[in-house]
């Protein structure tokens, strides 16, 4: 199983969620996080007092699938998160140990 990390510009974020909704993939969160991306606009970016930087506010997809997935949801991310800049963005894949489902746990007597 992999892990796919992408950070994205906020803009990209709802055609994403379709695109990969359509092709299957469902375990998908999304975390509103300041980054470094390269501002679309001047509207987009503000000045970190934390940072001491200009920020904007960008979008990290987590998205787990099987290893015989992971090309073709890479290509989603990249075709749909395009935004006409050299660097839109960038995608990270991790392997995944162990996944444990939570569900309905009873104990034996």
């Amino acid at each position: 199983m992999k892990q796919i990390k992408a950070f994205v510009h906020r803009n990209r974020v709802s055609d994403l969620i379709h695109a990969l909704a359509a092709g299957g993939f469902k375990r998908l969160s999304l975390f509103d996080v300041k980054g470094l991306l390269r501002a679309l606009s001047a509207r987009e970016q503000q000045y970190s007092v934390e940072f001491g930087d200009q920020v904007i506010s960008e979008v990290q997809m987590e998205l787990f699938c099987e290893d015989d997935e992971v090309t073709r949801a890479v290509e989603i991310f990249q075709r749909v998160g395009r935004t006409g800049q050299i660097e839109a963005g960038w995608v990270y894949i991790s392997n995944v140990e162990q996944a444990v489902a939570i569900g309905d746990a009873r104990k034996e007597s």
